[in-house]
């Protein structure tokens, strides 16, 4: 598999793949152990209960982008999935609103940035978090200063809580991840790349609730050699 040709968007390439190493070394060394074994020994439905858990807070960050983005219909939907998960569903823990079929909009910050014509500016590999850009990494500060209820145990004191919080959520995260890295190493000959390029594909996917620009598309990938033959019907 050949990666999309985004390089303009990664003036800081040099500096990127430093970060991206560092975070690969610190992965296979511990975090991928840790979240090999959480998802080993933790029953499915556990860890089930537990991504919906953090989806649910994320339910608030969704709800006030919604609304930033006149999106107020889908905002109503998010605040009505918050208070369903938070009663019904034992603080998130079930995802009753899901069975009910009540669809997902999320939103976040970098995304409203972008829906209100703000651009990526350069590509940024962040330290433990990964892939990102200069526009998402301001909108990952805002939603965790504002709408962050995870933020909000560490401002209100309880510092051992938020950084338990913290710990489970990236290494319930980084489990949800495990098979599509496996599957990385052995699809791409530049796991950087490919990363970086599906990373823009996906948040101007994002962005554009569901719909890739089309330049992100021209050229993305180059045709296989039995793609360039032109069948010759016989007669």
């Amino acid at each position: 598999m050949t990666g999309c040709a985004t390089t303009s968007n990664d003036p800081l390439e040099s500096v990127n793949r430093g970060v991206y190493k560092f975070n690969d070394v610190t992965d296979r060394a511990l975090i991928k152990p840790v979240a090999t074994a959480y998802k080993t020994v933790t029953p499915s439905p556990v860890r089930k209960g537990f991504s919906n858990f953090f989806n649910n807070l994320g339910s608030i960050t969704s709800v006030v982008n919604n609304i930033l983005q006149l999106k107020f219909a889908n905002a109503f939907t998010e605040a009505g999935r918050f208070v369903i998960n938070s009663t019904f569903g034992i603080a998130g823990f079930i995802d009753v609103a899901g069975m009910d079929n009540v669809p997902v909009h999320n939103e976040d910050f970098g995304q409203t940035l972008g829906h209100w014509g703000v651009g990526n500016g350069p590509y940024l590999v962040l330290p433990f978090l990964g892939p990102s850009t200069l526009r998402d990494t301001t909108g990952l500060v805002v939603d965790r200063v504002t709408t962050d209820p995870i933020t909000y145990t560490h401002n209100i004191g309880e510092i051992r809580l938020h950084n338990q919080l913290r710990a489970a959520q990236l290494i319930d995260k980084r489990a949800q991840l495990l098979d599509a890295t496996d599957l990385l190493g052995t699809a791409s000959l530049d796991p950087y790349a490919f990363t970086r390029d599906a990373y823009l594909q996906k948040r101007a996917s994002d962005v554009q609730d569901g719909l890739v620009p089309i330049d992100l598309l021209d050229g993305s990938f180059e045709p296989a050699d039995e793609d360039m033959e032109t069948p010759v019907a016989e007669n």
